[in-house]
C-alpha cells in the first residue's frame, strides 16, 4: 500500500494567511498541518508517500519535508498539480505512475486525525473505502445516503448537500483499488468546474464495490478559519496532557 497526500488548491478561505504559503504548511499548534496526515500514514505502516501539491508555493515542501526520513518516511516522491481549482480527482490522477498498479490511501493535507487507520490499510482488497465521522455541519462535506434496508451500505454519496440524508460527513481519507484512474479518466469537471471525487466514490458505489469505516478518535479538517482554531486547540490540548502524563510516569518511576 502506498500514501498519497492531495496538497494543492490555493487556499482563497484562509486569505490573507495563504498569501505567505501553501495552507498546508501552516502551524497546527508545534507542527505543520502537512505532518499530520503524513503521520496518519505512517502510523498505518504506509511509509512510501506521494504529496501532490500546486500553486506558487509548492517549492516550500521541499524545505520542510525534504526526503522524509526525520517522519518515518522511507520513499517520498512531489508532484505538481497544474490546475490548482482542479479538485481532488484531478490530483489523485497524477498519482498513476506512482501507484504502479496498486492500491492507495489517499487523506487531503488539511485533515488532522489521531484514529488508527492501520486495520482497514491491511486488510483491503479491492475496490474502495471510505472514512466517515459523524460532524455537526455535514452541509460542508460529501455526505453519504444509507441504504434504508441496510444500515452498512452506503447507496449515495451526495456532495455539499442543502439537505444531507445523514448526520455523516465523508472524510478526506479514502482507500482505492488501481480501477480508481479509469474511473477519473470517465469522470467529466462539476458546474464548479472540479473533477470531484464524490463522483469517483458513487462509480464504486455503482458498482458494488465500496464500502465505509467511521474513524474512531479525533478528526477535523482544519481549512477555516473557525477550524483551523480549533485543530490548534485540540492538538495543543493533546500535547500538554501527554508531556503531563510522562512527567507523572518519570516522578513515578
Amino acid at each position: 500500500m502506498k500514501g498519497v497526500i492531495c496538497a494543492g488548491g490555493l487556499a482563497t478561505r484562509l486569505y490573507p494567511l495563504t498569501y505567505a504559503t501553501n495552507k498546508h504548511l501552516l502551524p497546527v499548534y508545534d507542527k505543520p498541518m502537512v505532518y499530520y496526515p503524513i503521520q496518519t500514514l505512517v502510523n498505518a505502516g504506509i511509509t512510501e508517500i506521494l504529496v501532490i501539491t500546486s500553486g506558487p508555493y509548492s517549492g516550500h515542501f521541499i524545505n520542510v519535508l525534504k526526503n522524509g526520513k526525520e517522519l518515518g518516511v522511507k520513499h517520498l516522491e512531489y508532484a505538481y498539480q497544474e490546475n490548482p481549482k482542479g479538485g481532488i480527482a484531478d490530483a489523485v490522477s497524477l498519482a498513476e505512475d506512482f501507484a504502479d498498479g496498486g492500491p492507495v490511501t489517499v487523506i487531503l493535507g488539511d485533515n488532522t486525525t489521531d484514529a488508527d487507520i492501520s486495520r482497514p490499510v491491511q486488510s483491503f482488497q479491492n475496490g474502495a473505502v471510505v472514512f466517515l465521522k459523524k460532524v455537526p455541519d455535514p452541509k460542508r462535506f460529501g455526505v453519504p445516503r444509507f441504504d434504508e434496508n441496510d444500515p452498512q451500505k452506503i447507496v449515495e454519496i451526495i456532495e455539499k448537500p442543502s439537505q444531507p440524508p445523514s448526520d455523516f460527513a465523508v472524510t478526506g481519507l479514502y482507500i482505492y483499488d488501481n480501477q480508481v484512474f479509469d474511473f477519473i479518466r470517465r469522470s467529466k469537471p462539476s458546474d464548479r468546474g472540479e473533477m470531484e471525487i464524490t463522483d469517483i466514490n458513487n462509480f464504486y458505489i455503482q458498482e458494488g464495490k465500496l464500502t465505509y469505516a467511521e474513524l474512531e478518535g479525533y478528526w477535523l479538517d482544519a481549512g477555516t478559519f473557525d477550524t483551523l482554531v480549533t485543530a490548534n486547540l485540540y492538538w495543543a490540548k493533546k500535547a500538554r496532557s501527554e508531556s503531563l502524563k510522562k512527567f507523572l510516569e518519570y516522578v513515578k518511576f
